[in-house]
């Protein structure tokens, strides 16, 4: 009984990967090949970018959701400016 409460007890405590959409804020890029990598790191799978208002727009699925989003990120900054569903 003890070693199979010390073998739950032991797998419980390792760290998980949690994946979630970034938010407003978080720094992702200003060229694709970074912006894509940090965005799928967090957890959507870009499409593909297009200029949209002066901002990049990122076109991806949530992969939690999977979920169709729409990522805005600021080409001065680099920074999410907006996320929107495309629903």
């Amino acid at each position: 009984m003890k070693l199979k409460l010390l073998a739950i007890l032991a797998l419980s405590s390792l760290p998980v990967a949690a994946v979630a959409m970034p938010v407003v804020g978080d720094m992702i890029g200003t060229d694709p090949d970074t912006a894509k990598a940090a965005l799928e790191k967090a957890g959507c799978t870009v499409s593909a970018f297009e200029a949209e208002d002066g901002k990049i727009e990122a076109k991806c699925t949530d992969i939690a959701t999977q979920k169709p989003m729409e990522v805005y990120i600021d080409p001065a900054t680099g920074k999410v400016a907006d996320i929107k569903s495309e629903d």
